[in-house]
């Protein structure tokens, strides 16, 4: 029995199933009663006939070899010549060294936190069986809890957590201004009319830790806040009033709202009624109501106006009643103006053109 080994290669000998010795690069002649296991140098130690403790019992592996082993609630991570090369997990591994550089680093993992000691990059490489993955944005902060108690805020950021028994929780808060509408909300009026009232608010949260620990739901709490203020205002005036005073509500809302703040661990930055949409027969009476004064606002500027003019007409009469010239520059004037309307306009041969016209005029006029 002829067996060639490589260089790149090491040889396990066995005889009648039992470990006899490592078999270097070379070329042997073997009787047939003898096993050769061949084993490549950039693999892992692992033989089908004999066990890793068997195999190290032999001075020349074990002086050839890097052997770690990884207890409970670690990891180890392998490094070939400095390069990422894989995770180990519980067990004992043997490593071939001949021609390369086996390093390892040990993990604790009995806690979720990853050690400043491992650098982030080799997440990419590392199987995501081994831990889980949180990102937070840059208009969040991270709530951390592990087996549901809170450990600490978490900034924008990306975080690795290593996976065992440990249930790791990250809930994510926008600390961005945010809007919140109350659309439709019906409410009645003092004078029993049914508004609906479309209101909004903008709020940004100041403590992510409270709000979760003590609020059940800030959010529904907030909304629930606003529909009793504007209950509490709507119910206090007649309709004309609400219409009149909208910015006034508003106001009182908001004032409302700010009270809440330090309960609720937001800030409120503004609110404001959007709508106020009133029931159909109201809207019909009140567009007749509007109808109605903009005609009577019409007609007292038509009055004013009649009234200005007829005076206006009584001082030019005034004027010319007193200065004879100022009249024939008034005659001359709507002279001028029929003029521009009539074909023709014969003349005889007594008196003056202007007093022929006038005449004309004058009889046409009777």
């Amino acid at each position: 029995m002829k067996t060639v080994i490589k260089e790149n290669e090491r040889g396990l000998l066995f005889k009648n199933g039992k470990y006899v010795k490592m078999l270097r690069a070379g070329k042997y002649s073997f009787l047939s009663d003898v096993q050769i296991e061949l084993q490549s140098l950039d693999r892992m130690v692992a033989s089908k006939n004999a066990s890793l403790e068997i195999l190290l019992d032999d001075p020349a592996i074990l002086a050839s070899v890097e052997v770690i082993d990884v207890a409970d609630c670690k990891l180890a991570l392998h490094f070939v010549d400095g390069r990422f090369r894989q995770v180990l997990s519980q067990g004992k591994y043997a490593f071939w060294s001949v021609y390369s550089k086996q390093t390892f680093q040990l993990v604790d993992i009995t806690t979720p936190e990853v050690s400043e000691d491992v650098p982030g990059y080799l997440f990419s490489k590392i199987p995501e069986a081994y831990f889980v993955k949180y990102e937070v944005a840059g208009f969040q902060k991270g709530r951390l809890s592990f087996n549901r108690n809170f450990v600490r805020v978490l900034e924008p950021g990306t975080y690795y957590f290593w996976k065992n028994d440990v249930k790791v929780e990250v809930s994510l808060v926008d600390t961005r201004l945010t809007k919140m509408e109350i659309s439709g909300q019906e409410i009645l009026s003092q004078d029993k009319v049914a508004l609906r009232i479309n209101f909004v608010c903008t709020y940004r949260v100041v403590d992510c830790v409270r709000i979760d620990s003590e609020i059940d739901d800030y959010r529904e709490q907030l909304h629930v806040a606003a529909q009793l203020a504007l209950r509490e205002y709507v119910g206090k005036y007649r309709i004309d009033e609400i219409l009149e005073n909208k910015e006034e509500m508003s106001r009182y809302v908001f004032e409302r709202l700010k009270m809440n703040e330090n309960s609720l661990f937001i800030q409120i930055a503004s609110a404001g009624v959007k709508d106020i949409i009133l029931p159909g027969e109201i809207r019909d009476i009140m567009n007749t109501v509007l109808v109605a004064e903009k005609r009577a606002q019409a007609n007292v500027i038509t009055r004013r106006e009649e009234v200005a003019s007829t005076r206006s007409l009584l001082n030019t009469a005034k004027l010319m009643d007193e200065n004879r010239t100022l009249l024939k520059l008034k005659e001359l004037e709507y002279v001028e103006r029929i003029c521009e309307n009539v074909g023709s306009i014969n003349l005889g041969g007594n008196g003056d053109v202007l007093t022929q016209l006038t005449s004309i005029l004058r009889g046409k006029d009777n």
